[in-house]
C-alpha cells in the first residue's frame, strides 16, 4: 500500500495507519487522524507527541461534556478515541524513560478507556489477574447476547512489543464479542501495564504468564474450559505460540502475525552472520559492536526506535543488552513442534517487521494448521493487517468458528 501520509517515513506512516485502522472498531475518526498527522513533521518524536496529545485532549474534553449532559453513547465513543490517541502520543518517547510525558499520556489513555468500558453495554470489566505475588491488568468482555454467567468459548489475548491491553479493544476484542465469544485480554510482563506500574520487563517463558491467566479464567463461570483460544498480536505471535507449546489447556491458537525467531528481528540490521553476531551480543563487553549498533540507530529511525523500546520493555541497560535478551525469544529447537492445538498463522505481504517469519513458524508446526495470508491489494498487507481489521478479523474468527464447531 502506498503511504498516504508521511511518504518518506515508513515508521510514522505505519503508526498513522495503525490509528486509521482502529476506525473500524471505534478507536479513531479518519479526519482526526489525518488532521493530526498533517501537523507533524516526519521524524519529529516531540512533534508527534504534542499533536497526538492535543487531539486526545480535545476529544476527551468533548467526551466529558457529552457524559455530563447524559449522552452516554457519544461519551463512550469519544473516550475510546481519546484513549487510542493518548496511546499514540507517548509511543516514541521511551528512549527517555524518565520523561514525565510518558506516564501522563499513558495514565490518560487507561483512564479514558476505563471510563468508556463502564459506559459499554454490558460493561467491560477491568480485572486484576493474580501473578507471582502481584497482578496483571486486563479486561473481561461478555459476548454479545450472552446472559449473566453464560458459559461460552473464550478468546484470551495479549498484545506484543509496544501495544497496550486497551488497544486490543480495537485489535480483536470487539470483533470477537460481536461473534458471541467472551474475551479475556491482558498485559503481561514487559507490556505497558506491568512495565509502567511495576517495572516488570519481558520474559521469554510466556507459558509461565499464560498459565496464571488461564487459572484466573477458569475461576469464572462464563469461561468454557473446553473452548479456550489464545490470540497473540505482533510479538504476541511468538509469545502465545511459545505458551501453547508448554501449556496444554488452550484448544486453539491464533498468531497474528506469526513469529518464529525474534533473534532474527534484532540481528537483521547488524552486518554479519548470526553465528558470529550472537556470541558477541552475549559477551560481557564488545565496544566495537556497541559502536556499530549506535551508528545503525543514528542512521535508521526504525532501528533507533526498536532499540530504545527494547531497552525500556526488557529493562536492558544498553542496546546490545536488549539484543542479547531477545535471542531467547524463539520457537526453535523443537518448541514449535510441541504445539498440539489447531493453529492459525497470519502473514502480511508487506510486514515492516516480521517478513518471512509466519511462513517459518507454519513450516515447523506439526499440529493441525492453517496459514492465512493477507495482501496489499485487499488493503491488509501491513503488519498485523493494520488498516484492514474488518477483513482480517472476519477471516480469523470464521476460522475459529470452524475449529470450535460454531456457526
Amino acid at each position: 500500500m502506498r503511504p498516504l501520509l508521511f511518504p518518506d517515513d515508513q515508521q510514522f506512516w505505519f503508526e498513522a495507519l495503525r490509528s486509521l485502522g482502529h476506525t473500524a472498531y471505534g478507536g479513531a475518526d479518519i479526519g482526526e487522524v489525518v488532521s493530526t498527522a498533517e501537523a507533524i513533521t516526519a521524524g519529529d518524536y516531540d512533534g508527534w507527541h504534542d499533536q497526538w496529545l492535543a487531539t486526545a485532549d480535545r476529544v476527551a474534553i468533548g467526551a466529558d461534556r457529552a457524559a455530563m449532559a447524559g449522552h452516554r453513547v457519544s461519551a463512550r465513543e469519544g473516550y475510546l478515541r481519546a484513549s487510542n490517541y493518548y496511546r499514540a502520543a507517548e509511543f516514541f518517547l521511551h528512549g527517555r524513560p524518565d520523561d514525565p510525558r510518558i506516564p501522563h499520556a499513558y495514565d490518560r489513555s487507561v483512564t479514558c478507556f476505563r471510563t468508556a468500558a463502564g459506559l459499554a453495554t454490558p460493561a467491560i470489566e477491568p480485572i486484576e489477574i493474580p501473578y507471582e505475588g502481584t497482578t496483571l491488568p486486563g479486561y473481561f468482555y461478555h459476548g454479545t447476547g450472552s446472559g449473566t454467567g453464560e458459559r461460552r468459548p473464550t478468546v484470551v489475548m495479549c498484545n506484543g512489543f509496544d501495544g497496550t491491553v486497551e488497544e486490543l479493544h480495537f485489535y480483536g476484542a470487539v470483533a470477537a464479542i460481536e461473534r458471541g465469544y467472551h474475551v479475556l485480554s491482558f498485559d503481561g510482563p514487559g507490556q505497558p501495564g506491568p512495565r509502567h506500574r511495576q517495572g516488570m520487563g519481558f520474559r521469554p517463558d510466556w507459558e509461565d504468564v499464560v498459565g496464571p491467566v488461564i487459572d484466573y479464567a477458569l475461576t469464572r463461570p462464563e469461561v468454557d474450559p473446553d473452548h479456550i483460544a489464545l490470540l497473540g498480536l505482533s510479538m504476541g505471535g511468538e509469545l502465545m505460540p511459545r505458551a501453547a507449546a508448554f501449556e496444554p489447556r488452550p484448544n486453539a491458537l491464533i498468531a497474528l502475525d506469526g513469529v518464529y525467531d525474534l533473534g532474527d528481528f534484532v540481528t537483521a540490521a547488524i552486518p554479519g552472520d548470526r553465528a558470529i553476531i550472537d556470541p558477541r551480543l552475549l559477551a560481557p563487553e564488545d565496544p566495537e559492536l556497541d559502536t556499530v549498533i549506535a551508528g545503525l540507530m543514528t542512521a535508521d529511525p526504525t532501528v533507533r526506535w526498536m532499540m530504545e523500546q527494547g531497552m525500556w520493555t526488557c529493562n536492558a541497560p544498553s542496546p546490545r543488552a536488549f539484543c542479547a535478551a531477545f535471542l531467547a525469544y524463539h520457537l526453535r529447537n523443537g518448541i514449535a513442534e510441541q504445539i498440539a492445538c489447531p493453529t492459525l498463522v497470519c502473514a502480511a505481504e508487506q510486514d515492516l517487521f516480521f517478513s518471512g517469519q509466519p511462513e517459518r513458524l507454519f513450516e515447523h508446526l506439526t499440529c493441525k494448521k492453517t496459514l492465512l495470508s493477507f495482501t496489499s491489494a485487499e488493503g491488509a498487507g501491513a503488519h498485523c493487517q493494520s488498516g484492514g481489521q474488518r477483513l482480517a478479523f472476519a477471516r480469523i474468527y470464521d476460522w475459529l468458528d470452524e475449529v470450535f464447531g460454531r456457526r
